[in-house]
């Protein structure tokens, strides 16, 4: 807490807290947050938020400590694609948080990472659909996964042919399902036309 008040004695006063780890524990976030308030530091506060464990203290603490955005890493708005990427949270998990945060007057960015292994032309719109119910401030959508060395992701694209054993990946390479690659960024440009808060 004391480089925070360092910080800000420096006239530092928008921090952003990156990776969705805010909130894990809550425990931790809610007693940070308690902090800054007896501190009285008049901060502002950007966070990448786990979509779990949130609950209205959490939300409100937040809210008092200066939170004026969340981003909600919430990836897919299928369940079944959640579960292929490991995330601990449903859709109804991701609904009930964006909207406490709204409720307590905090922004909410969502991410959509698009075409990993499992997707489809249904599981995308299904995303598309599942973020449009939530009425973000901001959503970015990205189509693609890049591929990092020993992972599943990379086992996934070795085994359907997408890289080789040995192939270096210091240059960026990207995972995109089958029959997506052509389909889908045409497909998330039209959703853009009339939706002026995605990027």
């Amino acid at each position: 807490m004391r480089w925070l008040t360092n910080l800000r004695e420096n006239g530092f006063r928008i921090f952003q807290f990156v990776d969705n780890t805010f909130n894990l524990p809550p425990s931790y976030a809610k007693a940070l947050c308690r902090k800054i308030i007896q501190a009285g530091l008049n901060i502002r506060l950007l966070c990448i938020i786990y979509p779990k464990w949130i609950d209205g203290e959490l939300v409100a603490l937040m809210a008092r400590a200066g939170c004026r955005q969340v981003s909600l890493g919430f990836e897919s708005g299928s369940d079944r694609i959640m579960r292929a990427f490991n995330k601990q949270f449903d859709k109804e998990e991701v609904r009930a948080g964006s909207k406490m945060f709204r409720e307590a007057g905090i922004e909410r960015m969502g991410f959509l990472l698009l075409g990993g292994p499992g997707e489809t032309k249904d599981t995308a719109e299904e995303s598309l659909s599942f973020a449009d119910s939530l009425n973000l401030d901001a959503l970015k959508i990205t189509t693609g996964i890049r591929i990092y060395p020993r992972t599943p992701l990379a086992r996934t694209a070795i085994a359907e042919g997408v890289m080789k054993l040995d192939e270096d990946l210091l240059e960026p390479r990207d995972y995109m399902a089958a029959g997506m690659r052509d389909w889908l960024p045409e497909r998330i440009a039209e959703y853009r036309i009339s939706r002026p808060w995605v990027n």
